[in-house]
Parts: structure tokens; C-alpha cells; sequence
């Protein structure tokens, strides 16, 4: 191994050689297609660098020699049908492995990637086609959505170059054909060049609220998820990790790219359209995955699941992120499967900032700690620090540089930016409170809080304790407006199968939070559900829920 980290990070190490500390640094111009992946395919051309599969069992490893060369035709490619430096394509290629030819492709000659998910519709293409001034398009041929690119650019009269895989199609360049036929790459120089400052991405965020914002970081974003896979996901080298994303999402990057092969790991990648539990653990089983990464919606499933019936033997480490924990998820899976699942904490807009790393202590339900590279504070209303217990606002300070992992700013909307990112410290707009150990508890979103006969009460704490019973499967609290107390607690449910909805089912479940929580918390208002709203992304749309809509995709995508 060339431990190729250890340029990018410091450690600090008890007598015990535990680590205290970390701090990353950036020694120089940084890409990381050609002073990771070209430098590992240089020293170990034949360590495998991924294992892809599919639904169907078909399956290909690629090793860091195949990603270099790939990357080299797709960069050639790109040049060739008139991207440049700076040109932003957008990459809709759900979990093929040709997502990561293109985005290394893109990385080498400066244009900036913007991965998007296939379930995108027509309207969802021309707010992106515009906002981010899209050159290019390089799409699957699964599914409708190269007819949505295809309408989208019809109606917004954009000429977007539209490039697509595994197939052929009236109007479209082919991927494949593009890099087979690729003439030999040269590295760009001089002004072609990319510098730290460079855009390299750009994710449009989904949002619980509003319109989705355009995240942008640059070419040292890599770096910052050197803790992700070392510290948090505790990926082994000679192993596979899985993180469960979809390529459309920033989560992909945390758990599928960057950090994993920083760290000279092998990436797992499961190909499917749909989740299906018992799918996922057979694939845990067979293909002998090492360390897992997945959203609390998939464990949540997992769970209700027969785990003791799949030999997991393989499975080291398993860790969460995209919502909060909850704590009865915790208990039960790790009382099948002996593993604790490690929580992590971050946004689009920035890496792993809250943390319950490999080898400290978990806290059922606590996010973690602050990570060292990331200057937490917990701010009230007038960004004054809160004491230990109070709920407070997470934000960081960055003082006087910015950091490698910290995005940049907001594209083309600097109000916004400015909203949440001013006198050196960003605003994440998520609430929690630190325990005396130093661990945060989620509270919840700022716009979720309910206040209720002077009270403010959490989404999250009620949802925890719904959680617990054997009769839900999901829910999501909101505030429902009342004339007396200005909100009452509103539980949306799912029933876990077996159960029916019932008068006699809805007061069980309302006394049980009355008993296991202080009673002002419990939902005045419990409404049965077939299936939440939830993002393309797989988050729970509260917003929804409180306009009265209280229906989504039963099995989402969950990612993000």
C-alpha cells in the first residue's frame, strides 16, 4: 500500500495509541483522479478498486489500472465533444459503474460534475438545465429518463449535449462508443490545469422545503472525507465496503468514491432499481461485504427482517447517516447481528461533522462528537453559545480559511449563502443539545421545532419513542395547529405488517409516549398511513405532512 492519506492528514495518538486528534492539510494542487486513483494504478495497477453487481448476478472488478485507463478515454472523450475547464455535465448513470469512468473524466480536465438521480421529472431537468447552466447531459437508458432529458430540452430550448449509455438513441452520442473510439489523453496544462479553488461539483441539494439548492465544492472536497472512510466507516483495505446511495447524491461521495479509495479500499457496488431487504442481506452474505454504511430507512427495514437466517460472519463495521437514529433501530440490530451501528453527522454543503468514530463509545441515539477538523458550536437565536443540555443551533466556525470537505457557497445565490454563512460561522440550521461527555443529541430541523403551551418539543425525541413499539414500522411528528395551545404533537404512522389500524391501536400507541416520555409530548393527533412523502432523496417531507399530505413511495431511494 503507498498509505497515500498519511500526505493529507496529522494524527495525534494516546500512549495507547488511540487517536486524540486529526487534522487535515493540503500539501499542493490537488486532483484526486490523477494523485489518487493514477498514482495507485502506478504503484499497484492490479488492486481491485471496485466490485460492481447487479440484480440480475452479473458482476465485474475493476481494478485502479481499469479506473485510470477508463478515466483517460472518458477525459479524451469529453474534450473531444467539446467540454472544456469550468463546463458543467451533468451525470444521471444511477449505480452503473460508468458513473465513476465520467466523473474521474471530468475531474481530469476541470469541468465540473453535477450527479443527479434518474427519478428526476421533466420540471425538476429544466429548473437544474437553467439554474446551472448545463452544456451536458450522460444519461442511462433505464427507464423514462432519457425521455425527460429529451422533453426538457425541447421546453427550455437549451442546447444540452446528450450523451448516452448502454444503448443507442436518435439525437444522442454513445458513452460507450465515445470511449472505445477515444484518441490518446493529454493532461491539461497551463491555464487548462485545475487549482484548489476550481469547482469540481456541484449537487442540487432535495431539500425538505423549498426549491433545491446548488452546493458547490472544489478540488480539495476529496480530503475532507479522509476521516469518513478511515475513522468512521473503518473500511479495510483488502475488503469491500457498501454504502447504500444512489450516484445522484452527495452520500455517494461520501461512501463511494472519495474517501474509500483515499484510503486504497475496495468499493462495493449493489446495482438494483428497487430495495428489497432480503435482496440486500443475500448480497451482504454471498459477495462477503466488510463494512456497511446505509440511512436509518433502510436498517429500519432490515430489522423487521429474519437477520439470525443470513450468515453475516464477513460484516466488521456498520455505520448511519441521513437522519437521526433511533435508538430502538440500534437495539434491535444489534441484537441480531452483535454489530453497534456508529452514527455520523453531516450536510450536502460540508463532510463528517459530528461523529461516533471506530473506536469510541456509542451512545444509543446521540449523533456523536464534533470532529476535530470542525470548529462546533452550539448557538441560540442570537449566535450565543448555549450551556451543556440546552438546544442550540450546530454551527462551525471557519476562521479565517475555509476547510478541505467545506463547500464553497451556494451557485449564483450569494443572499442565500450569506444567510447561513456569516462572521465566520455557518449556520446548518439543525438543532441538538451536548451531553456532559461531550456527545450532540439531534433535536431536530429549526422549522420543525413545535411549540406547543409554551413548550418546545423535537420531532425526533417522540419519533424515538414511537419507534420502540412493535407496531410501527415509520413515523414522522409534526405540530398540527389547535386555537388552544397553539400546536399539538401530530404522529403520521406506518404500521409494521401484522398490524391493522384501529381507535383501539391509536390510543395504545398514544398512551405508550404518554408513559415513556413526558406527557406533554405525546401526539394529540395520530393519523395511519399506507406510506410517508418523502424526498427523492428518501427523507421524510414534514412540510408535506403539515400541508395534509401524508402518502409517498413505500420503499424510496435512500440516500442523501
Amino acid at each position: 500500500m503507498l498509505n497515500l492519506y498519511q500526505q493529507y492528514l496529522t494524527e495525534t495518538l494516546s500512549p495507547e495509541g488511540i487517536v486524540t486528534d486529526y487534522q487535515l492539510k493540503v500539501p499542493g494542487p490537488f486532483n484526486f483522479a490523477y494523485d489518487v486513483i493514477d498514482r495507485i494504478a502506478g504503484a499497484e495497477p492490479n488492486r481491485r478498486a471496485m466490485f460492481w453487481i447487479n440484480e440480475a448476478g452479473d458482476s465485474k472488478t475493476f481494478s485502479f489500472a481499469d479506473f485510470k485507463a477508463q478515466s483517460d478515454r472518458a477525459a479524451a472523450y469529453f474534450l473531444a465533444i467539446g467540454i472544456r475547464k469550468g463546463d458543467r455535465v451533468m451525470l444521471i448513470l444511477k449505480r452503473h459503474y460508468e458513473f465513476w469512468f465520467a466523473i474521474l473524466g471530468l475531474h481530469k480536465i476541470g469541468a465540473v460534475a453535477i450527479p443527479a438521480t434518474n427519478q428526476l421529472q421533466v420540471k425538476d431537468l429544466i429548473y437544474r438545465y437553467e439554474a446551472a447552466e448545463i452544456k451536458c447531459v450522460v444519461c442511462t437508458s433505464d427507464g423514462e429518463i432519457a425521455d425527460h432529458v429529451d422533453t426538457a430540452c425541447q421546453q427550455s430550448g437549451r442546447d444540452v449535449i446528450r450523451v448516452i449509455t448502454r444503448s443507442e438513441r436518435v439525437g444522442w452520442l454513445s458513452f460507450d462508443q465515445g470511449l472505445q473510439n477515444a484518441p490518446p489523453f493529454v493532461r491539461p496544462t497551463g491555464d487548462d490545469a485545475t487549482q484548489n479553488e476550481d469547482l469540481m461539483l456541484l449537487y442540487f441539494t432535495s431539500g425538505t422545503t423549498g426549491m433545491p439548492k446548488m452546493v458547490t465544492h472544489d478540488f480539495t472536497y476529496p480530503i475532507g472525507h479522509i476521516p469518513t472512510a478511515k475513522y468512521w466507516h473503518k473500511v479495510d483495505p483488502d475488503g469491500l465496503h457498501l454504502t447504500v446511495a444512489d450516484t445522484g447524491w452527495a452520500k455517494s461521495a461520501w461512501g463511494k468514491l472519495y474517501g474509500q479509495w483515499l484510503m486504497e479500499a475496495g468499493i462495493y457496488v449493489y446495482d438494483y432499481d428497487r430495495f428489497v431487504p432480503q435482496a440486500m442481506l443475500w448480497r451482504l452474505q454471498e459477495d462477503k461485504v466488510t463494512t456497511f454504511c446505509a440511512p436509518p430507512t433502510l436498517y429500519r427495514f432490515l430489522i423487521k427482517e429474519d437477520l439470525a437466517s443470513f450468515d453475516l460472519k464477513h460484516l466488521q463495521h456498520c455505520t448511519i447517516a441521513g437522519e437521526a437514529l433511533n435508538p430502538e433501530v440500534y437495539e434491535q440490530f444489534k441484537k441480531a447481528t452483535g454489530l453497534e451501528i456508529k452514527e455520523g453527522y453531516g450536510q450536502t454543503e460540508m463532510t463528517l461533522a459530528v461523529v461516533t468514530n471506530f473506536w469510541e463509545k456509542t451512545k444509543p441515539g446521540s449523533m456523536g462528537k464534533p470532529s476535530p477538523v470542525y470548529n462546533i458550536v452550539l448557538l441560540d437565536d442570537d449566535d450565543q453559545e448555549v450551556g451543556s443540555g440546552q438546544s442550540g443551533e450546530i454551527c462551525i466556525r471557519i476562521k479565517p480559511d475555509t476547510l478541505p470537505g467545506m463547500f464553497r457557497g451556494y451557485h449564483r445565490d450569494s443572499d442565500l449563502t450569506n444567510r447561513v454563512w456569516y462572521n465566520g460561522i455557518y449556520h446548518t440550521g439543525d438543532l441538538a443539545w451536548q451531553d456532559e461527555d461531550g456527545y450532540l443529541w439531534f433535536v431536530g430541523r429549526a422549522d420543525d421545532i413545535i411549540k406547543s403551551s409554551g413548550y418546545r418539543i423535537g420531532p425526533f425525541e417522540v419519533e424515538s419513542v414511537l419507534m420502540e413499539h412493535q407496531a410501527v414500522l415509520e413515523c414522522a411528528i409534526t405540530g398540527a395547529p389547535d386555537p388552544d395551545r397553539g400546536q399539538v404533537v401530530k404522529a403520521t404512522v406506518v404500521l409494521a405488517r401484522g398490524y391493522v389500524a384501529s381507535d383501539e391501536l391509536r390510543k395504545e400507541l398514544q398512551e405508550y409516549v404518554k408513559t415513556h416520555t413526558a406527557p406533554y409530548k405525546y401526539p394529540r393527533v395520530l393519523e395511519f398511513v399506507s406510506e410517508l412523502p418523502k424526498t427523492i432523496s428518501g427523507k421524510i417531507r414534514r412540510v408535506e405532512i403539515r400541508q395534509g399530505k401524508s402518502t409517498g413511495p413505500q420503499a424510496p431511494e435512500t440516500d442523501d
